[in-house]
């Protein structure tokens, strides 16, 4: 599987594609699917807390078997409390099932790491069938100004 690499600028809290040698850069890119698995938003449930009529999510998912992105956008306006922390771990859980369903990866764990005053990271390790396990460390997860 080859994907378009993506890189993810902290100071503007966005992903961005990277050019290599007037294309843009290709590679075998696991942290590319992570990094839309988990700041794509996906789709609020009904049950989910929402401020307005705007559930995000994006067309494309209908009919899908998983659809794309995470709920971590929904935590934006909540409090950082331990609450707000498991709910991070279990929506990050949700939009990386897929890559165990799809056997992209033997394992893979989010963990959260509060850090107060205002930020919450989210430590991600995941493990390759038949390789050693990898850390990915995403301090932005949610943070006030």
């Amino acid at each position: 599987m080859t994907d378009i690499t993506t890189l993810w600028n902290t100071e503007q809290s966005m992903g961005d594609w990277v050019e290599a040698s007037g294309d843009l850069q290709e590679d075998n890119d696991l942290d590319t699917a992570i990094l839309i698995s988990l700041f794509t938003d996906r789709l609020a449930r009904a049950d989910d807390d929402f401020e307005g009529d705007d559930r995000r999510g994006w067309w494309g998912d209908v009919d899908q078997d998983y659809p794309v992105g995470s709920r971590l956008w929904l935590l934006r306006r909540q409090k950082l409390t331990v609450a707000t922390a498991n709910k991070a771990e279990n929506y990050a859980s949700e939009a990386l099932k897929w890559l165990i369903d799809d056997g992209v990866v033997a394992s893979i764990t989010p963990v959260t790491q509060i850090v107060y005053p205002n930020r919450l990271n989210l430590v991600i390790t995941y493990q390759k069938p038949g390789l050693s396990a990898v850390t990915k460390r995403y301090f932005w997860v949610w943070e006030t100004k």
